[in-house]
C-alpha cells in the first residue's frame, strides 16, 4: 500500500456476496456528493484478492461469509497475504466472538451489518486508517531501535552537523585497529580514514540522504585500518532534522563485512563458472552472448560466431578407463582451446562433454572456419593420462550471427544443430549453419595466394599511431602498423590477413619487412626532432619470429642499419607468445632486452597468465587492453581494473600505455588516474608516414585542462 497523503480518495475494497449489503456499503460512501471514497465491490474472496495485487487499496471491508470462504479463514488469509492493508470485518453473526477473534489477530475493527449507518461506518474507516498509520510508526521507530542495538556489536557514531563535532564509539575504533584516544572528534577523523577510491561516492550517498533522496542511510566502502589494511565497512545511520527541516544530526552504526563481500565475490565466481575446468558455464556464456548481440543491433555491420563443440566417443573413454581419466581429459582440452582464442573470445563448458564458443568479433565466416579448425588440429593430438595414451576428434557446429538472429538461445540452438550435422556426417568435422562455408574456402585459398605474392614483391606500407604523454600531450613515441597495399582492394587492413600470415607462416617475412621500415622511419623522425627521451617506436610481433635461429642477430643488423639506438625500440609481445613457444623465446628476449630493446606486453589483463609471466620475466612496459579503456565510463569492474592494473605497474616499476582511447572522458579518467601513457583515435588514427610527420612537428593538441582542446582524430 502506497504512503496516504490524506488528500487524495480513500481507496475502499468491500468483499461482499450479498447484493443488499453490497448496495448498503455503496450508498453509505458514495451516496453524498463530494465523496472522498473510491469503492470497489467484489464478492468473492480470491476476486478480492485478485484486485488487491493489481490495485492499492487503503482498506478493505471483509464480509466473514463469503461463497468460496466462510468465518475467521477468510480474515486470515487476507491478513496473510496483504498485511499491509488494514480490514475491518463486516458480520452478521449474533455472536460476536469469531469478529472479536479477528481483531486481536489484527483486524482494525468489526462492525454488525445489521446497525450500519454512514456515521458508524466513516468513523470506523476513519480510525482504522489512524491506528495503522501509528503501528507503521511505531513498527519503523522499532527497526531503528533495534539496527541500533546490533549496530552496538560493531562500531556506533552521532554526528551533530549542528556543531561538526562526531561521537566514534571505543568498538568503531577497535575495528579499525586504533585505541579509544587515537582518533579525534571530527568528521575528517572519519573520511581520512575512508578508501580514498570510495570517498567521493561515500559523501554524494550521505548528501543524498541529507535531501532526502534516500530515506536511510546505507553505504559499502573500504577502510583502511591502522595496520595499512584493507577492510570492507557497512555505514548505515538515519539523519534528524530540525524544525526548519534542515538536518541537524545523525547517527548509525558501522559493520564489518569483509567476510561477506570474499564470499560474495566467490559465490559470483562459482555461480558462473565450470567446477570442474575452471571456464565459464552456460549461464556466463548465454549472458555475453546477450552483449554481444545487443552491440549488433547498435552496429550491424558487427560480427560475432558460436562455435558448438562436442567430443566424439568420450563415453567409451569413460565407460573404458573411467570418470577420472575422462575428467583429466576434459580438462586438458578446455587448456588446449583457450590457447586458441583471442582476448575477448569466451569458451564455456555446457555440461558433459559439450563445449561452447563465441568469438566477439569476426569479419566473416572465414575467421570462424579458420578457430574451428585450429581447434580440431590441437585436439587430435594425443593425450596421456594416468599412462594411457588418449585419442579423441570433436564435432563443431559453426553459427553466424545475421539480421534474423533474434535471441542468445537461438544462435546458440543454431550452433548445435550445425555441430549435430557434423556428427551425421562422420564426425571429426565441422559444419556451418547455411551454405556460405565452401564459398568462403575458395575466397580464403585466393587470400592465400595473394597474400604470397604481395609479401615476396612488398606490396605493404606502414602508418604510424601516436603514443601521447597524457600529462603534457607531448607525443612520445608511435606504433607502427602494417597495411596492404592490395592492388585493387587499395590499403587493407591487418585485421584481414594478419591471421592467414600466422597460420600459414608468411607473419615471419612480414614482421623482418614491419621492423625495417619501423626502425628506418624511428631513425628519421629522431633526427628532425631530437627530443629527450627520443621517440621510440613500438611494433607488435609473433612469437613465430623468436623461433628463427637467427632472430637476435637480424634485429641487431636492423637497428645497427638504421642507426636506431636499441632503447628506442619497443617490442610488443603477447604473453601467449612466451606460452605457446617457452624457454627458447624467453631466452631470445632476455638477450634482447640486455641489449637495450624494450619488451612491452601487449594486451595486458585479458589472458590467463599474465601475473605469472610478470613475475617470471621483467618486462619494461605493458598495454591496457582497450576493452578494459572503452568501458571505464560504463562499469565500476573496468575502472577498478585500469586502476589495478596501474597500481600493479607502478608497484613493479613499469610502464603503460592504455590503448583505446577514444573519448575525451577516457583520456581525463586516464590522467587522473595518473596513467603516464595513452594511444588510441582520440589523439589520432594510424597515420601515413607524412601525416605523422606533420603531427609531430605540430604544437601538442591535447594539453589543457585536463587535456584543452579536443584531440582531432582524423
Amino acid at each position: 500500500m502506497r504512503r496516504r497523503d490524506w488528500e487524495s480518495p480513500v481507496r475502499v475494497l468491500a468483499v461482499e456476496d450479498s447484493p443488499e449489503d453490497a448496495a448498503l456499503v455503496r450508498s453509505v460512501l458514495t451516496g453524498e456528493p463530494g465523496s472522498r471514497f473510491e469503492l470497489t465491490i467484489r464478492d468473492r474472496l480470491q476476486a478480492g484478492l485478485d484486485h488487491l495485487e493489481q490495485e492499492d487499496v487503503d482498506i478493505v471491508l471483509l464480509d466473514f461469509s463469503l461463497p468460496d470462504s466462510k468465518g475467521l479463514d477468510t480474515f486470515r488469509r487476507v491478513n496473510a497475504e496483504h498485511p499491509e492493508v488494514p480490514i475491518i470485518v463486516l458480520t452478521s453473526l449474533e455472536d460476536d466472538a469469531v469478529a472479536v477473534q479477528a481483531v486481536a489477530e489484527g483486524a482494525q475493527d468489526y462492525l454488525a451489518k445489521r446497525y450500519l449507518d454512514a456515521r458508524l461506518l466513516k468513523r470506523s474507516i476513519r480510525y482504522a486508517l489512524e491506528r495503522h498509520r501509528s503501528e507503521e510508526a511505531l513498527r519503523e521507530s522499532e527497526e531503528r531501535y533495534a539496527l541500533a542495538i546490533r549496530g552496538a556489536n560493531d562500531g556506533l557514531w552521532d554526528w551533530n552537523l549542528e556543531t561538526g563535532a562526531m561521537y566514534l564509539s571505543p568498538r568503531w575504533k577497535m575495528m579499525l585497529g586504533y585505541g579509544i584516544y587515537e582518533v579525534g572528534e571530527r568528521p575528517d577523523d572519519w573520511f581520512r580514514k575512508v578508501h580514498p577510491d570510495d570517498l567521493d561516492e561515500l559523501r554524494s550517498a550521505l548528501q543524498a540522504h541529507f535531501e532526502g533522496d534516500d530515506e536511510h542511510f546505507e553505504h559499502e566502502h573500504r577502510m583502511l585500518t591502522r595496520g595499512g589494511e584493507i577492510r570492507w565497512m557497512l555505514t548505515r545511520g538515519v539523519a534528524v532534522r530540525n524544525e526548519d527541516g534542515k538536518v541537524s544530526r545523525m547517527a548509525g552504526s558501522l559493520t564489518d563485512v569483509t567476510a561477506r563481500k570474499v564470499a560474495e565475490q566467490q559465490l559470483v565466481y562459482d555461480a558462473f563458472h565450470d567446477g570442474l575446468t575452471g571456464l565459464a558455464n552456460r549461464a556466463l556464456f548465454i549472458d555475453r552472448l546477450g552483449v554481444v548481440l545487443s552491440a549488433r543491433r547498435r552496429q550491424p555491420s558487427f560480427r560475432f560466431a558460436v562455435l558448438f563443440l562436442d567430443l566424439d566417443r568420450f563415453k567409451n573413454i569413460n565407460d573404458s578407463l573411467g570418470h577420472s581419466t575422462g575428467d583429466k581429459l576434459l580438462q586438458d582440452i578446455a587448456r588446449r582451446i583457450e590457447k586458441t582464442l583471442r582476448p575477448g573470445d569466451t569458451i564455456a563448458r555446457l555440461g558433459g562433454d559439450e563445449f561452447a564458443i563465441l568469438l566477439s568479433h569476426v569479419e566473416d565466416l572465414g575467421d570462424a572456419v579458420h578457430v574451428a579448425e585450429r581447434i580440431q588440429e590441437i585436439i587430435s593430438t594425443a593425450v596421456v593420462i594416468s599412462a594411457h595414451e588418449v585419442y579423441v576428434t570433436a564435432s563443431i557446429g559453426i553459427a553466424l550471427s545475421s539480421d534474423e538472429t533474434r535471441g542468445p538461445e537461438d544462435i546458440l540452438r543454431d550452433a548445435d544443430i550445425a555441430m549435430y550435422r557434423a556428427k551425421a556426417a562422420g564426425r571429426a568435422r565441422y559444419e556451418v549453419f547455411d551454405s556460405e562455408m565452401h564459398r568462403h574456402a575458395v575466397r580464403l585459398l585466393a587470400l592465400e595466394t595473394e597474400l604470397r605474392r604481395a609479401i615476396e614483391r612488398e606490396d605493404f606500407v606502414m602508418h604510424y599511431q601516436p603514443i601521447v604523454a597524457l600529462a603534457n600531450g607531448r607525443i612520445v613515441g608511435f606504433e607502427g602498423l602494417v597495411r596492404w597495399n592490395h592492388p585493387e582492394r587499395g590499403l587493407v587492413a591487418p585485421g584481414h590477413f594478419i591471421g592467414l600470415a600466422e597460420e600459414t607462416g608468411l607473419i615471419v617475412p612480414l614482421c623482418w619487412f614491419t621492423l625495417r621500415e619501423c626502425c628506418r622511419q624511428a631513425s628519421r623522425w629522431q633526427a628532425l626532432f631530437p627530443q629527450e627521451p627520443p621517440l621510440f617506436i613500438s611494433v607488435n610481433v609473433s612469437g613465430k619470429l623468436f623461433m628463427q635461429p637467427d632472430a637476435v642477430e637480424r634485429l641487431v643488423a636492423i637497428l645497427e642499419e638504421s642507426r636506431l639506438p636499441p632503447s628506442s625500440l619497443r617490442l610488443e609481445v603477447t604473453e601467449n607468445v612466451v606460452v605457446d613457444h617457452g624457454d627458447e623465446v624467453m631466452a631470445k628476449l632476455t638477450r634482447l632486452r640486455a641489449l637495450g630493446v624494450q619488451l612491452s606486453i601487449d594486451d595486458f589483463g585479458t589472458g590467463y597468465s599474465s601475473l605469472s609471466y610478470l613475475q617470471r620475466f621483467q618486462y619494461d612496459s605493458l598495454k591496457i587492453d582497450r576493452s578494459f579503456v572503452s568501458t571505464m565510463g560504463l562499469t565500476r569492474d573496468s575502472r577498478n581494473i585500469v586502476k589495478t592494473i596501474l597500481n600493479l605497474a607502478d608497484v613493479l616499476g613499469i610502464g603503460v600505455v592504455a590503448e583505446g582511447v577514444e573519448t575525451e572522458e577516457q583520456a581525463i579518467r586516464l590522467r587522473q588516474m595518473e596513467c603516464p601513457l595513452g594511444q588510441g583515435y582520440w589523439f589520432a588514427r594510424p597515420l601515413n608516414r607524412d601525416a605523422a610527420t606533420e603531427l609531430i612537428a605540430a604544437p601538442p593538441r591535447w594539453y589543457g585542462s585536463p587535456l584543452g582542446t579536443p584531440g582531432v582524430a582524423q
